[in-house]
């Protein structure tokens, strides 16, 4: 029965982990909404997974660099048959900060940040209305990377702090929405086989980091990193950040003192 488990809505579908997201639900039974840029490509997938899945498959072209479509976006995101947003659509945009156009930094914004950030806030009353439904965000694993500069790895300030942005917020909204039978998501995967990070040795395959994502969404697991096997490290993370939050006083730190 097509749409027998709702609809989800998915952006960066045209290729890589959205195109195999799609894939995926669609094969689970999922109606879907399919977001990208490349209208073509998008219609010609909606073809093949209505085709082969009896599902409905609706095609919306969005450039979300662009404020007007990313608000289209979350409009179709608000609709009362959405159960599951994967905001899934990035760009690199690598490149020293003071040297990356203003208006790149702009769009990168509103593609890694504002589009996620919107996209959520328009699905989730609905969601928790319905009593079922999740928001999966997709960064990466460069959103852990503050403390490495430059060389081997990438000029990413833009990048690595918007990817941050969104592990931070899905966490911090997975806690509002504890209790609640919504589930809150972020995927952190490394190098993938995939248009954007092209085929470097090592890279992981974008079928790989989706199945991941949809094992850990069954187990209620917050923070999905595809490729770590030692899972206690995403516990001595959240450790160390508590050590932090409350190690630090209303009282100026000694070291900050004049001497």
């Amino acid at each position: 029965m097509a749409g027998s488990r709702g609809t989800a809505l998915v952006t960066g579908t045209s290729a890589g982990i959205g195109a195999v997201y799609a894939r995926r639900l669609a094969a689970l039974g999922y109606d879907l909404v399919l977001v990208a840029r490349r209208e073509e490509r998008l219609k010609a997938l909606a073809a093949e997974l209505t085709a082969a899945h009896g599902i409905r498959a609706e095609v919306l072209r969005a450039d979300l660099t662009v404020h007007a479509d990313l608000q289209r976006v979350a409009a179709r995101a608000a609709g009362d048959d959405l159960t599951l947003l994967i905001n899934n659509a990035g760009v690199g945009g690598y490149g020293p900060f003071a040297q990356v156009e203003p208006t790149a930094l702009e769009g990168l914004a509103n593609l890694h940040m504002m589009a996620p950030m919107l996209a959520t806030r328009a699905a989730l009353p609905g969601m928790l209305a319905r009593g079922k439904g999740a928001v999966i965000n997709v960064a990466s694993l460069l959103a852990f990377s503050g403390a490495l500069p430059p060389g081997p790895l990438p000029h990413r300030a833009t990048y690595a702090g918007a990817k941050a942005f969104l592990v931070h917020f899905t966490r911090t909204l997975a806690g509002e929405l504890r209790g609640t039978p919504v589930k809150a998501q972020v995927v952190c995967p490394g190098m993938t086989f995939t248009e954007f990070n092209g085929g470097y040795p090592g890279t992981m395959s974008p079928e790989d980091v989706v199945t991941a994502s949809l094992v850990a969404l069954e187990r209620g697991e917050t923070v999905c990193v595809p490729g770590l096997e030692a899972a206690e490290a995403l516990a001595a993370l959240e450790k160390a950040e508590v050590g932090l939050l409350r190690g630090a006083t209303h009282t100026l730190a000694g070291r900050y003192r004049a001497s």
